[in-house]
């Protein structure tokens, strides 16, 4: 195998257009236990980690840009990341361990696809635009089109992730991440993401994703709409929870059967959106 350390985003670009077989590598949170398990071979492998253009957290007036190289544990600190988009610091905060967190950077999260993940969800709750760069240019993917299946994306051959943007959302939105899992640390059994607007006693803005529900994160905007007006009552949560988990499509695996995965998702929502309805997260 052999490593290459590109300094510079196209001359990363370069590489992966000649050689065949060439994997990217940043933290290599995930990578580099698959390569151990024998579970990938790899002849090339792409270091992102020289490429100062792929990293760090910047802001305009309409949107926050993460590169795509930028770790979980600064992701997770980030003050810029309020509101709306505290949706995507929440879901950080609750990646593995501080291990993990510090090593591990969103754009690899990302192009794993693990449907377990974290991030997936929060940032369709979030609205992300997925930015891949090839030797033919810079697209922009919109999240709800970048997951494709299990461990499956949109990128094509020879992209790389080069950024994940954010709109800022509707003025007095706030963002929280939930998920149940086996233990500390451990993937999702079943996650919520949720950006939520209240005007006084009634929500005007719903933003609902799962996760570990299916091969993708799910978002259904009939459950959206049952909750829009509404007081976020029992009733309301519930019809939004149902809806829900008729979309969902859960595996039984180690982590929890089918049946105990839909039992999760009402909990979890509840959960969600009275943290939010309560402002508990208002200053995250």
């Amino acid at each position: 195998m052999r490593y290459l350390a590109p300094g510079s985003l196209k001359e990363a670009l370069d590489i992966l257009r000649r050689e065949d077989d060439a994997r990217c590598i940043a933290g290599g949170a995930t990578l580099v236990a698959m390569m151990n398990a024998d579970l990938v071979a790899v002849d090339v492998l792409v270091g992102l980690g020289r490429i100062a253009e792929l990293s760090g957290i910047t802001e305009t007036d309409d949107e926050v840009r993460i590169g795509a190289t930028t770790r979980h544990a600064e992701i997770a600190a980030s003050p810029v990341l309020t509101g709306a988009l505290g949706v995507v610091r929440s879901a950080a905060g609750q990646i593995a361990h501080p291990a993990v967190r510090n090593m591990g950077t969103i754009g690899g999260s990302i192009c794993h696809a693990d449907p377990a993940a974290d991030f997936p969800a929060a940032l369709l709750a979030a609205d992300a635009t997925i930015e891949a760069a090839s030797a033919e240019g810079t697209r922009q993917i919109p999240i709800g089109e970048f997951f494709e299946d299990y461990f499956e994306t949109a990128l094509r051959e020879g992209e790389i992730v080069t950024a994940i943007r954010l709109p800022r959302g509707p003025a007095g939105a706030r963002g929280h991440h939930v998920k149940f899992s086996r233990v500390d640390g451990d993937y999702a059994t079943v996650s919520v993401s949720a950006v939520l607007v209240m005007a006084g006693a009634t929500c005007s803005y719903a933003r609902i994703a799962l996760g570990s529900s299916g091969p993708v994160p799910i978002r259904v905007t009939a459950a959206e709409e049952a909750l829009v007006g509404s007081p976020l009552d029992q009733a309301a949560i519930a019809e939004a929870a149902r809806l829900l988990a008729e979309a969902a499509d859960p595996v039984d695996d180690v982590r929890g059967t089918t049946e105990y995965r839909l039992m999760l998702i009402p909990r979890l929502l509840a959960r969600a959106l009275n943290t939010l309805k309560d402002g508990e997260t208002a200053s995250v």
